[in-house]
């Protein structure tokens, strides 16, 4: 049913509580596709790395082929903040006096750890990613960190958006400020260059200009980029979201919160995946667990009545190989 619900969608992000087997299912799931012809990435944000321990191969920070059609990348946060910031640096000291160089370096390494400088980096990373891959992949399956850590990356793009527009903004009336104080100054420079002296604003002019027509082309191009990023999220033709979680107490509240936190950012979830049920035909323990998940199965459906709600049976042994997560795309 989940194949059939994301079938048509380019890009699918899996997210939930941690420990609810996000990683599996979406590793699963780009199985099953690459099965049936598909061009698949399959791409983690979660720091954890636990994308490469589930295949057992090491995968790192660039694509690795994994299967026929079935590829992987695992974003390294503390990697892409780094690259992030040393393109922000080289960039400013192309824009900046040399003089301002060594500060402008200070304050980017201070911002390293700065709230929110990781999520920037990584959104900026994924949304490179998907506009980077139209026409290599016919899905883009990611495997997303923590709620906590998803829901504020899925705000982002229409954070930075606005952001890039703000600056832009503030952009142009500075060069609109310029250039009226260039009118204003053209008089006296003709009276200076009357008397053979050349007057200063006549020399940086040019330079000045050059360094603001290149910041006002990084910023079109980083608002681009994130617009059209935006326009993939928000788009329910083109990119849903399966909420993994258990059927306990606390997995089914963060499920419901988050759930709310993604359609409010325009974001369509395809389905809420129950996973790791428990049978009811191997012993009254299991069978009174299972009656207490029905519980909180219910209290899920109560809560979002409109949302798919798909329910995973428990499986003997761990999903750490490939015939096994083939073998758990065959249920989904």
């Amino acid at each position: 049913m989940l194949l059939e619900l994301i079938d048509r969608r380019r890009v699918v992000f899996f997210g939930g509580k941690g420990g609810v087997g996000k990683t599996t299912l979406a590793s699963a799931t780009a199985a099953a596709l690459a099965r049936r012809g598909r061009r698949v990435l399959l791409v983690s944000t979660d720091p954890a790395h636990n994308l490469g321990h589930l295949w057992n191969t090491r995968i790192g920070d660039s694509v690795t082929d994994l299967a026929t059609g079935l590829a992987a990348v695992e974003i390294d946060p503390a990697a892409t903040t780094a690259a992030h910031l040393a393109r922000v640096e080289e960039t400013m000291h192309e824009m900046m006096p040399r003089h301002l160089h060594a500060e402008v370096s200070r304050h980017l390494k201070l911002s390293a750890a700065s709230p929110g400088t990781h999520e920037a980096a990584i959104l900026e990373r994924i949304a490179r990613i998907v506009d980077g891959s139209v026409g290599d992949y016919d899905h883009i399956i990611v495997d997303t960190a923590p709620s906590g850590h998803t829901s504020r990356l899925m705000a982002l793009p229409e954070m930075m958006a606005a952001w890039t527009d703000g600056l832009l903004g503030r952009r142009a009336q500075a060069e609109k400020l310029a250039e009226a104080a260039d009118a204003l100054g053209a008089v006296s420079r003709r009276d200076r260059d009357l008397l053979g002296s050349r007057g200063a604003t006549g020399s940086s002019t040019d330079p000045v200009r050059r360094r603001n027509e290149r910041l006002r082309e990084i910023l079109e191009a980083r608002r681009r980029l994130f617009g059209r990023f935006r326009d993939t999220l928000t788009n329910p033709n083109i990119c849903s979201f399966v909420i993994v979680l258990t059927a306990e107490r606390m997995p089914v509240l963060e499920t419901v919160e988050l759930h709310a936190e993604l359609t409010s950012t325009g974001v369509a979830v395809a389905a809420c995946v129950v996973n790791r049920r428990s049978p009811r035909d191997q012993g009254d323990f299991l069978a009174a667990r299972a009656e207490l998940e029905d519980g909180f199965v219910r209290l899920l459906r109560t809560r979002l009545p409109d949302a798919p709600v798909i329910e995973l049976p428990l499986l003997p042994g761990e999903a750490t190989s490939r015939a096994a997560l083939l073998a758990l795309g065959e249920h989904l």
